[in-house]
């Protein structure tokens, strides 16, 4: 690939619609499921998110790159999603504590982003004929060339990919002293996480994909953690069997989106693929519990089947979704299990879910 500025662009979907626009940084091609965002601000936490693996990001926000990047602003050690489609790009930026421009950290890292597409209209599109398969290129492919390609995606139902984003090795976060010991299946893991989880006086030992029950348990760990990640979790048989295996032995169990989903599936609960998932900041989920409502960040293509899980009779729905009434969070009647579909750990917000953290928490206390 070579550095290239403001070429012509363009954005093909897998049903042969064409979007125009101009190629920023980088150029080349680049597939995957095309998806949209509709947060007004967080866009390097979303480029830096593993859940996103494999997707291509459309911005709802029309200013991307305004504010620049900051180190410390980042949900993994590189970016994740596949490519980047928005409308307005900012070369230049005005944050004091910005570490340099979006542009520069997409070229340093081969990000291929198209721009001055009419993301109104995209969005409009995948709305109504729901997430696809798009490759986004910027050098000139024939559409016949590109058309070829793209029929050789894998579509996103059935596939595995929480392999490619776990780590490879077991490492460690937080205190080494803290109070509590926390074993995590990495499926894809945020760092706010594990941020949320050492902040609460935990030290967290972060396993790869592919751990066994026994791997996580030699931590002898006061409470398992199945985190978020992306693909469908169909595959993930190994990480079905850590969760029900930690479910047999009543230990302390939290999880966050696809760690949601393993859970469901380990209680015999079916998933599914939606028409288009839930991407964004803003999203309302009331608490069935408390009766209170919540506004959450969300990023999931999978959802738990609620007619079966109402039918479950160890298991109660918890939360809902107050848009399309889909399952937000459950737990376990007789066993010290829960887990949430969005992302109580957002950052940047909105904050109205930490209170999960804490809930955790007190299972862990009321377990030792």
């Amino acid at each position: 690939m070579s550095y290239t500025k403001r070429q012509k662009a363009i954005l093909l979907l897998s049903d042969g619609t064409i979007f125009h626009g101009k190629s920023i940084g980088i150029s080349g091609t680049t597939f995957g499921e095309v998806c949209f965002n509709t947060g007004m601000t967080g866009y390097q936490e979303i480029f830096t998110d593993p859940s996103y693996f494999g997707q291509i990001m459309v911005a709802t926000n029309p200013h991307i790159g305004n504010y620049g990047v900051n180190d410390k602003e980042v949900e993994s050690d590189s970016i994740k999603i596949s490519g980047l489609v928005c409308k307005n790009f900012s070369f230049n930026y005005s944050r004091p504590d910005a570490a340099g421009s979006l542009e520069d950290y997409f070229v340093k890292q081969n990000l291929i982003c198209i721009s001055d597409v009419d993301t109104r209209a995209l969005v409009s599109y995948i709305r109504d004929h729901g997430a696809m398969n798009a490759v986004i290129c910027t050098d000139g492919t024939s559409i016949e060339d590109l058309k070829l390609q793209l029929t050789k995606v894998p579509d996103m139902k059935g596939l595995e990919l929480a392999s490619k984003v776990s780590t490879k090795e077991p490492y460690f976060f937080g205190n080494e002293n803290a109070t509590y010991k926390i074993s995590a299946l990495d499926l894809g893991i945020k760092t706010n996480i594990l941020r949320n989880l050492a902040s609460r006086d935990c030290y967290i030992k972060v396993f790869p994909y592919n751990a066994t029950f026994k791997n996580l348990a030699e931590f002898h760990p006061d409470g398992y953690f199945l985190s978020n990640g992306p693909g469908d979790p169909d595959p993930l048989l190994g990480a079905i069997e850590v969760a029900k295996e930690i479910i047999q032995n009543n230990k302390p169990l939290f999880g966050i989106c696809l760690g949601h989903q393993i859970i469901a599936l380990a209680n015999g609960i079916p998933t599914y693929k939606m028409f288009n998932g839930h991407r964004g900041i803003n999203h309302p989920v009331k608490n069935l519990v408390t009766g209170k409502g919540e506004i959450t960040s969300q990023n999931h293509g999978f959802a738990v089947n609620k007619e079966a899980l109402e039918n479950h009779p160890d298991l109660e729905i918890t939360h809902l979704h107050l848009n399309d009434a889909t399952v937000a969070g459950m737990r376990m009647k007789s066993k010290n299990c829960f887990s949430v579909q969005y992302h109580p750990e957002a950052s940047p917000g909105p904050h109205d879910s930490s209170y999960l953290f804490d809930q955790f928490m007190e299972n862990i206390k009321s377990g030792k």
